[in-house]
C-alpha cells in the first residue's frame, strides 16, 4: 500500500477518537454559553433620572363607529347603446328620385327617407281599377241570370273568382305604387344613407339606417360569480369615459352564458337626459346588489396582524386595544366619506385610526377623540 494511503487512514484514526472522549462543561466557549440576560427597558427622563414609563401613558387617536347598511355593488365594463339601430330597405326596385331625409335628420315614424321612380305602376293601377269595375258588373249581372236559372252555380262561381281576383289585382298595384316611397318604421335618426340621387335600387337594397335613442341602453357582460346577486328592476349608475354619470335600471338579464366568457349579458334602461347619448362610449356599470350591515373605516386604520391577516384594532371598555379580523366588502369614494366598508365588528367599536402600528393586541393606552389635542 502506499504511503499516503496509510498517513489518510491514521488522520481519519485520529479525529473519529478526538470525537469519542469525552469532555466536561469547562471546555465549552464561554462566548457561545446562553446568560440570564435582564431585558427590561428603562426610559431615562430629560432631567438624567431613572423611571420605568406606563404603558398607558401612550396616547392614540380613535373614533366612535357604528355599523351602517351598505349596499354592495357589482361593478362590469360595457358601452352605451341605442335602443334599435336598423337597415331600412326597399320591398321593390326601381331608380331613386329623391332621399328628403338627410344624415344626422331626426324623423317621425312614416316620414320619406328614399322615393322610388313610379314608371308604369300608376298605369298599372288604372287598369287594375278598369278591370275590377269590368268584373263586378259581370259578376252583378250573373247573379240575375242565376237567381232566373239562366245560368248554372258553376258559371256564377267562375263570375265571382273573376270579380275577387280583379280586387286583389288592385291591392297589388296599389301596394306597388306606395312601396315606391321608403318610410321611417318609428321614429329616430337618420344615421347613414346608402344611395343617392340617380343611383338604381334592387328588391331588398339599403336605403338608409335608422337609429333609435330613445331610451338608449347600456350593456355588458355580468361573470358567473356575480349574476345571481342581480335582479331585473336593480337600480344602475354608469360612469362613462367622459366622466358623465347616468342612471338607469336593469331591464334584461340573460339566463344562457356566452359559450366563450362564461358571462352573462345584462341591458339598463337609461333614464331621460338633457343632452343626447352617443352610441358605443365606455362606461363603467355599477349594479346594486345585495345589503349588508358593515362598517365604513378610513383606510389608514387598516394593518394585519402577526400572522399576515387584515383587520383592525379597537378599544374595548378598559381602553385596552384589542385586534378584529375585518374583511373588505366595498369602498366609498365620496370626498366627506371616503374608506372601506368592512365587516367582522361588533355593532359599536372605538376604532384607533392613527397610532395602531405602535401598540399591540393587550396593551391599555389612552383614546383621543380630538385630533387638535395630540
Amino acid at each position: 500500500m502506499k504511503k499516503q494511503y496509510l498517513v489518510a487512514i491514521g488522520l481519519v484514526i485520529l479525529i473519529a477518537a478526538w470525537m469519542l472522549v469525552p469532555r466536561g462543561d469547562a471546555d465549552r466557549d464561554e462566548r457561545y454559553a446562553s446568560a440570564d440576560i435582564d431585558r427590561s427597558v428603562t426610559a431615562v427622563a430629560d432631567d438624567g433620572s431613572n423611571r420605568v414609563s406606563s404603558a398607558a401613558d401612550f396616547t392614540v387617536r380613535a373614533t366612535r363607529s357604528s355599523v351602517d347598511t351598505y349596499t354592495q355593488t357589482v361593478s362590469v365594463r360595457g358601452r352605451t347603446q341605442a335602443f334599435r339601430l336598423v337597415d331600412v330597405r326597399a320591398e321593390t326596385s326601381g331608380r331613386v328620385i329623391g332621399t328628403p331625409a338627410a344624415r344626422g335628420a331626426r324623423v317621425k315614424a312614416g316620414d320619406v327617407l328614399c322615393e322610388l321612380a313610379i314608371d308604369t305602376r300608376e298605369t298599372d293601377l288604372q287598369e287594375a281599377l278598369s278591370r275590377q269595375e269590368q268584373a263586378r258588373l259581370e259578376y252583378q249581372g250573373g247573379q240575375d241570370l242565376f237567381q232566373r236559372e239562366l245560368i248554372s252555380r258553376s258559371a256564377q262561381a267562375q263570375l265571382k273568382t273573376t270579380y275577387d281576383a280583379a280586387i286583389a289585382a288592385v291591392k297589388r298595384a296599389e301596394l306597388a305604387l306606395e312601396r315606391t316611397k321608403i318610410r321611417a318604421p318609428f321614429d329616430g335618426i337618420v344615421e347613414t344613407r346608402a344611395i343617392e340621387v340617380g343611383d338604381y335600387m334592387d328588391m331588398g337594397g339599403q336605403c338608409a339606417s335608422l337609429f333609435d335613442d330613445d331610451p338608449m341602453l347600456l350593456v355588458g357582460q355580468v361573470p358567473e360569480q356575480e349574476v345571481s346577486k342581480l335582479e331585473i328592476g336593480t337600480r344602475v349608475t354608469g360612469i362613462m369615459v367622459t366622466g358623465e354619470r347616468i342612471n338607469g335600471e336593469l331591464t334584461y338579464l340573460a339566463r344562457a352564458a356566452d359559450p366563450i366568457s362564461r358571462s352573462y349579458r345584462i341591458e339598463v334602461r337609461l333614464e331621460p337626459q338633457q343632452t343626447p347619448i352617443r352610441q358605443g362610449i365606455s362606461t363603467e356599470i355599477l349594479l346594486d346588489a345585495s345589503q349588508i350591515s358593515a362598517h365604513l373605516v378610513p383606510p389608514s386604520s387598516v394593518t394585519l396582524d402577526d400572522a399576515g391577516l387584515m383587520g383592525v384594532k379597537t378599544l374595548n371598555s378598559d381602553n385596552e386595544v384589542e385586534f378584529h379580523r375585518v374583511q373588505i366588502v366595498g369602498e366609498s369614494t365620496r370626498i366627506d366619506e371616503s374608506g372601506f366598508w368592512v365587516t367582522g365588528l361588533p355593532d359599536d367599536v372605538v376604532l384607533i385610526t392613527v397610532g395602531q402600528e405602535l401598540v399591540f393586541e393587550g396593551q391599555i393606552v389612552n383614546a383621543n377623540f380630538d385630533w387638535s389635542q395630540l
